[in-house]
This record gives C-alpha cells, sequence and structure tokens, in this order.
C-alpha cells in the first residue's frame, strides 16, 4: 500500500458520519496518559474515534493563535507547515499504536514519511480532522499507516508514514 494506487486518496479513511467532533472520545489529558510529547510539540487536542479491528484513528487539533510556527510561518498570513501537519498524524498513529501495544512499546517514533501532498493551507481557528489507517504492521518493529488531515471537510494533506518502536536506552 505505499503506491497511491492502493487507495482512494479523495475519500475520507473514516467516513464523517462516525464520529462527532463535538464529542470527544479522548482529551488531552487522556492523549498525555500514552503520548510523551509536551509543551509546543503536543499536537494533538483530541481523539474522536477508534476502530481497532479496522486499524484507524481520528484525533484532531484545534488550531490556535498561539501555535509556534504562527509568528514567523508566513508573517501576515500565518499557515500551518506540512512538516507539523505531518508530525500531528504521526502522533496519533503513535498514540494509537501504544495504546494497542500494536509495537510492544510505550514509545513510537517517526521513521520516515512517504509521498505526501499538501493540497490545501491550514491556518489559525481551523479544526484540523487527522485520519491515520495502520495498512501493515510488523510487530516490535514498525507500522506503516496512510494518513489525512481535512478541515471543514475538504482534503488539506495525506500521505504515507512509517513509525518504528524506539527501546529507550
Amino acid at each position: 500500500m505505499s503506491s497511491t494506487k492502493t487507495v482512494n486518496r479523495r475519500q475520507p479513511i473514516v467516513d464523517f458520519s462516525k464520529f462527532d467532533t463535538t464529542n470527544v472520545m479522548i482529551d488531552v489529558q487522556g492523549i498525555e496518559e500514552v503520548n510523551p510529547h509536551r509543551y509546543e510539540m503536543q499536537l494533538l487536542t483530541g481523539v474522536l474515534y477508534e476502530d481497532l479491528q479496522a486499524g484507524n484513528c481520528v484525533g484532531f487539533k484545534d488550531v490556535t493563535e498561539d501555535e509556534f510556527w504562527v509568528r514567523g510561518h508566513m508573517p501576515g498570513y500565518p499557515i500551518m507547515p506540512g512538516v507539523v501537519m505531518c508530525e500531528t498524524a504521526a502522533q496519533l498513529s503513535s498514540f494509537f499504536c501504544i495504546k494497542y501495544q500494536l509495537l510492544e512499546s510505550d514509545l513510537v517514533g517517526m521513521g520516515g514519511v512517504d509521498d505526501m501532498r499538501v493540497r490545501a493551507p491550514v491556518k489559525p481557528g481551523d479544526k484540523f480532522i487527522v485520519m491515520v489507517q495502520r495498512f501493515k504492521l510488523r510487530p516490535r518493529m514498525l507500522i506503516n499507516s496512510y494518513f489525512q488531515g481535512w478541515v471543514d471537510e475538504k482534503l488539506v494533506v495525506d500521505g504515507f508514514i512509517k513509525g518504528v518502536r524506539i527501546s529507550p536506552d
């Protein structure tokens, strides 16, 4: 599934009718119980949907004027950097992976990004909805996922990310 021919990149991973953006399943505090990210690098605001059997998860980031990148990334017209969009998706994938011990590890790091496309800007005031779909898993080693980012049900970014098991020294 590492090529664009194996996924429909315009269809949402999870149909929007399956979750409610105002009904948060897991909030920041719940995310902090699983993910180690803090301060400026904590990019998830909440989790809206999980389906372990299907291997997918939906989360979001409420994008505010206080983001670390707003002041310097396009002054006068701040837009979320693509790498921050990708990191948000990686954190959601990591959350899902750690919560369900898919790699049998309490730490999962980004091991790579493939075929990422930024399709529209994400700006302060937006609710950035992120969806991830696991498609390959090597227990105790790596997880491959397809991700999508949406604003107002419009696809703004998508691509493939690899998560790798991290063993702290």
